[in-house]
C-alpha cells in the first residue's frame, strides 16, 4: 500500500503564503506524476498543479504566477508553495500520487486525506 500524508494547511490572510507538503510512504518502486487538487465548498474537485517525474509542471490558470509545485524524489515528497493567496483559494487541498509499486506492476493512483486551506479577506 502507498500512503500520502499532507501537512501545512491552515488559516491565512489574503495576500499571505502557505506551503503544503505531501509525503508518500509504503512500497514504492517509482513515482510518476505527483500533484495537488482542491475542492471548495459546493464545487467539484479541480486540478491545482501537477509535476511529472521529469519536472514538467502544469497549473490551473487561476494559480499561475502565484503557486509553485516542486518535488523531492529522495524524500518522496511533493510541495505546493502558495503565495498571494486569495479568499477564492479557500478549499480542501488533496495530494495526488501516480506511480508503480513494482517494475512489472501497473500504475496506481493514490489520494491524500486532504488538508484545509482557509484564506480570510
Amino acid at each position: 500500500q502507498v500512503q500520502l500524508v499532507e501537512s501545512g494547511g491552515g488559516l491565512v490572510q489574503a495576500g499571505g503564503s502557505l506551503r503544503l507538503s505531501c509525503a508518500a510512504s509504503g512500497r514504492i518502486f517509482a513515482s510518476n506524476v505527483m500533484g495537488w487538487y482542491r475542492q471548495a465548498p459546493g464545487k467539484q474537485r479541480e486540478l491545482v498543479g501537477i509535476i511529472s517525474s521529469g519536472g514538467i509542471t502544469n497549473y490551473v490558470d487561476s494559480v499561475k504566477g502565484r503557486f509553485t509545485i516542486s518535488r523531492d524524489d529522495a524524500k518522496l515528497t511533493v510541495y505546493l508553495q502558495m503565495n498571494s493567496l486569495k479568499p477564492e483559494d479557500t478549499a480542501v487541498y488533496y495530494c495526488y500520487w501516480n506511480g508503480r509499486q513494482g517494475w512489472a506492476e501497473a500504475y496506481l493512483e493514490v489520494w491524500g486525506q486532504g488538508t484545509l486551506v482557509t484564506v480570510s479577506s
